[in-house]
């Protein structure tokens, strides 16, 4: 239907005659001279209709805003003066011989070149919102970086295989999505949360190296950086240690990054320990282009009589950290009010902090509430361990180890961020030398800090029961700008290791068998050394596009209660269909009056 794409006319394209299509981006009447600006994905082109041609004229008289166009003229160039340099085509535009209306089209809900659209309006018409050039662009993006992958990959020897969509309930992670069996009644599928289990059997299946674009649905709270649904790039190898993982993915994303945006990532990223990354900066996931850094302080506290301080010092579940703000003693006190109420969402009871308005003068140089429960001598060791200098301020937290780097890790953040202290544009690293478990007091028992599949750095199975917190896991997380990217690991493939893991899960050999007896069986017929690694291909693009939510660069994404505004699911079922797969619904709770 047409020769031409909207966006792509240029000088080059003077005296061609052309059939462009897209929405009618604009319509002005300039003193009997009609001018739309038609729109595709790739850009607008300025089409002019003068009177001389009444009957294409009076067409272009009567369209609007999103109308469906099919124009046929002859490009000039623009007279002199109103170039656009904005524009790509902004040099020429299209005299308009012949004009069809493809389509009408309503009063839009909103412009498209508006900026402050309620988000709830673009997810209901999302087919409207998608129209903008920027979400074109985004979602254009999300297809190169596909693409780029698996082309990597393909090159790479990996093989693209699907697993399946209907699945069996896995224990010891998040929320699953039931499907109810028609034919098999009272029983239920589930939606995988990953092809975790597959992707191992086809490695004890001999197919060495596998990758998918997989859909997995995990039903949990939402965050900005989460949906019920969402994509992953799944890998698994065989005969691979996590060296050789590592090293290939890295390459990997360095590739990507550079074949998408132009951009050279290090060469190679930097590793660091998963408890140098809690204590440095409270987090498994450190933003590396921020120079912040926690500082333990809690051997100068051990002997203060200031309870505060003095009880977390003296705990071994706890700790003290400072973090030094440059040219923090500027911060006005609603400010600190406000950083206070922020750490309070991580469960901090307080935030105390020193000014630092003129170091020589000791203790009278400095500004704080807390100076007063402090002895000279500790309060000099403080300033003098976090190199505070005149004009800084240190930020304290004292409270269970937990809590103070959950507070701590994210007001460091959010100090680089409001302050503008961060430098550079893209650090990646790896995170390595994770538990393999952690306790939990409440429930009394441990969990698997990823997933019970997780390779221990021991190959004792005895050692792994015996002293299950001391072990390390043959994990990795590659970290991008203070996301997680990806997380990956050497999976158990001796079954008295799995055992073993159960175990201490307080998983037995029943249970093992009940939960995941195929994977149990696959172990004892020859599975191979094997791990892998899975991508969030949302969070992904949503760093490479610079978008603050997932949601941005998901075609149609649900609201943050899993819901979709735009198909009004979920809704309810026709009573016939729950009848045919036997399935009542309880009645609702009877609302207090």
């Amino acid at each position: 239907m047409r020769t031409h794409y909207c966006g792509e006319l240029n000088a080059g394209h003077i005296d061609q005659e052309v059939t462009l299509c897209g929405w009618v981006q604009r319509r002005r009447d300039h003193g009997g001279v009609i001018f739309i600006d038609l729109r595709d994905h790739t850009g607008v082109s300025q089409v002019v209709f003068d009177p001389d041609r009444e009957d294409s004229f009076n067409v272009a008289d009567s369209v609007r805003n999103e109308f469906v166009l099919k124009i046929h003229g002859r490009v000039r160039a623009r007279p002199e003066g109103t170039v656009n340099p904005d524009l790509p085509t902004g040099e020429v535009e299209v005299l308009g011989y012949d004009i069809e209306i493809l389509n009408r089209a309503k009063t839009p809900p909103f412009q498209l070149d508006d900026d402050h659209i309620h988000e709830d309006v673009r997810l209901k018409y999302r087919y409207v919102d998608l129209r903008r050039p920027e979400m074109q662009r985004t979602l254009r993006l999300r297809a190169s970086v596909l693409k780029a992958l698996r082309s990597y990959l393909d090159d790479h020897h990996f093989a693209e295989v699907e697993t399946p969509i209907l699945t069996r309930a896995t224990p010891e992670g998040a929320r699953d999505y039931l499907v109810p069996s028609r034919v098999h009644q009272g029983e239920f599928f589930a939606l995988p949360q990953s092809p975790q289990l597959f992707k191992q059997l086809l490695m004890m299946g001999g197919m060495d190296r596998y990758y998918q674009i997989a859909r997995c649905f995990r039903d949990e709270d939402l965050r900005a950086d989460r949906q019920p649904e969402f994509t992953q790039l799944d890998i698994e190898t065989s005969f691979m240690d996590e060296d050789g993982i590592t090293a290939i993915m890295e390459d990997m994303i360095r590739q990507l990054f550079k074949t998408v945006l132009d951009v050279d990532l290090p060469d190679p990223f930097p590793r660091m320990a998963y408890d140098e990354a809690m204590t440095v900066y409270g987090s498994d996931r450190p933003d590396l282009r921020n120079p912040l850094k926690l500082i333990e302080v809690g051997d100068l506290m051990a002997n203060v009589e200031f309870k505060v301080f003095a009880e977390p010092a003296r705990n071994d579940d706890s700790r003290i950290a400072a973090l030094r703000l440059p040219n923090g003693a500027e911060l006005t006190r609603k400010e600190i009010d406000d950083y206070t109420s922020f750490v309070g969402r991580y469960g901090a009871k307080g935030l105390a902090y020193i000014k630092v308005t003129e170091k020589a003068k000791g203790k009278d140089g400095l500004q704080s509430p807390i100076l007063k429960f402090l002895p000279d001598d500790v309060v000099e060791a403080i300033l003098e361990r976090t190199a505070a200098a005149d004009g800084d301020l240190v930020f304290f937290g004292a409270d269970k180890t937990k809590v103070v780097n959950d507070a701590l890790g994210a007001l460091r953040q959010k100090l680089a961020v409001d302050r503008g202290l961060l430098e550079g544009e893209w650090a990646p690293l790896w995170i390595i030398d994770f538990p393999l478990f952690e306790y939990d007091d409440k429930e009394k028992r441990w969990y698997a800090v990823n997933h019970p599949f997780t390779a221990p750095r021991s190959d004792d199975p005895q050692a792994i029961k015996a002293d299950p917190g001391a072990q390390l896991a043959r994990a990795y997380d590659m970290v991008l700008n203070g996301n997680e990217i990806g997380g990956g690991s050497v999976r158990i493939h001796n079954p008295d290791m799995q055992f073993a893991a159960l175990d201490v899960l307080d998983i037995d050999e029943q249970g093992a068998r009940d939960k995941f007896g195929f994977l149990i069986d696959a172990l004892q017929y020859g599975a191979p050394p094997h791990g892998g690694i899975a991508f969030g291909i949302d969070r992904l693009v949503t760093i490479m596009a610079n978008k603050d939510s997932i949601r941005e660069v998901i075609a149609f994404p649900k609201t943050q209660t899993a819901s979709c505004l735009l198909t009004e699911a979920p809704s309810t079922a026709d009573p016939k269909q729950l009848q045919e797969l036997g399935v009542r619904l309880a009645k609702p709770a009877a609302k207090s009056e």
